[in-house]
């Protein structure tokens, strides 16, 4: 592809059949029911970022394909866009298309790649509603999104935005899907440097109905003076 040539699916699709390689890399890590190519991810990444300035209507094409490593690199491709990025009318325009396309994602793994910056930055000065939304979601996709997209403001949003992450997370508590409480407890790990006080008062507040899987990764990052007791609850 030539430095200058506007980025195309057709053009990310070549790439990815080029180094397909389905007897060495099966994809074992995905469980949705569609074919795949083989690709080792650090090539499909490395393509996805040579062609991140693909306009919108490419990477529509790109999300109509069956196979999943078509539509993985859609999700790398509109992650790696936004990035740095302060054009807000392309951060509203991959943020909208991320929603009206979800349908298209069927692995943990493209929720991970695009959320935290496509969603999360997004609404990082933003109602949050949408991320509640997502959390009521029958989809547990779509409830990971809700959960997974804060990790793109925890750190740099106001209180108001970390309340949000709190709330979303007492929602998602008792989440069955393991899809959907393990990026709980990832956030709130995440939340341990940045509000100790407020994960602690989360912690004791929701301390009979927090799984221990989530309370252990919850305590990870506490500070030493922050460290919280499930038996008396509080600092330690």
């Amino acid at each position: 592809m030539a430095a200058t040539a506007t980025p195309t699916a057709a053009s990310l699709l070549a790439e990815l059949r080029a180094g397909a390689r389905p007897d060495e890399r099966p994809q074992r890590h995905y469980h949705g029911g569609a074919d795949v190519l083989g690709l080792r991810m650090g090539t499909l990444f490395d393509i996805a970022k040579r062609h991140s300035r693909m306009p919108l209507d490419e990477i529509e094409r790109l999300l109509d394909e069956p196979a999943y490593e078509p539509r993985l690199a859609a999700f790398c491709v509109m992650d790696f866009s936004v990035r740095g990025s302060r054009d807000e009318a392309l951060r509203r325009e991959r943020y909208e298309l991320y929603l009206r396309r979800h349908d298209r994602i069927d692995s943990w793994d493209m929720v991970d790649r695009a959320a935290p910056r496509v969603i999360g930055e997004y609404l990082a000065t933003r109602s949050r509603e949408p991320l509640f939304e997502l959390a009521a979601a029958s989809d547990p996709l779509r409830r990971r999104t809700a959960m997974t997209a804060p990790l793109g403001f925890l750190r740099r949003g106001d209180g108001e935005a970390r309340a949000d992450v709190f709330r979303l997370a007492g929602v998602l508590l008792e989440d069955p899907d393991p899809v959907v409480w393990k990026p709980v407890g990832i956030a709130l790990r995440h939340l341990g440097p940045v509000d100790p006080d407020g994960l602690v008062a989360f912690l004791v507040a929701n301390a009979e109905r927090m799984p221990r899987p989530i309370l252990r990764a919850a305590r990870e990052k506490l500070p030493p003076g922050a460290r919280y007791s499930r038996a008396g609850g509080g600092s330690t």
